[in-house]
């Protein structure tokens, strides 16, 4: 250290305070003034970026509420489609039902008519086919009964011994 006090000049220590305070004023004029309005627009930068950034917070808050919104109609919509899909197909199914049975009953009516037409056709058959068969045996009786003579003169006196008593 004395080796540093023994070796100063005063001459030296001027001119290097002079050039020290022509750099600071030189720092100031040219550099410190733009560095500072860097800093300062920077600093305006993040300013401007951290209240976009809160805006576009909020915007995103009020979006996802909008969206919370919307999901709920949605749901909502979805459940009044689906509920009267629902109705829509009961009453058709009800409709079909319905007109099944009517379509049945039609039909079973039909049935009965068509068996009932039968049934009276066939009875009225059956009763031509049993008075043509009695035809048949009353003819084949009355041959067998009148082929002897002597059996034609007993249903004579038969019938008028009947007559006779119904006379009476």
């Amino acid at each position: 250290m004395e080796e540093l006090l023994g070796g100063f000049s005063l001459g030296l220590f001027f001119w290097q305070a002079v050039l020290f305070v022509a750099l600071i004023f030189l720092l100031k004029k040219f550099a410190w003034k733009p560095i500072l309005d860097s800093v300062n627009d920077r600093e305006e930068g993040i300013k401007n970026a951290l209240d976009s950034a809160e805006k576009a917070k909020l915007e995103m808050e009020n979006l996802q509420a909008d969206n919370q919104k919307l999901l709920k109609e949605a749901r909502t919509e979805r459940e009044t489609m689906l509920k009267e899909a629902r109705d829509i197909k009961n009453k058709m199914i009800e409709d079909a039902k319905g007109e099944a049975q009517e379509q049945a009953n039609k039909m079973i009516q039909q049935a009965q008519a068509a068996i009932e037409s039968e049934k009276k056709a066939a009875m009225a058959e059956l009763k031509n086919h049993v008075a043509g068969l009695s035809l048949d045996i009353a003819e084949k009786v009355v041959r067998n009964e009148l082929s002897n003579k002597d059996k034609q003169l007993e249903l004579i006196e038969t019938m008028l011994g009947e007559k006779s008593l119904t006379e009476a």
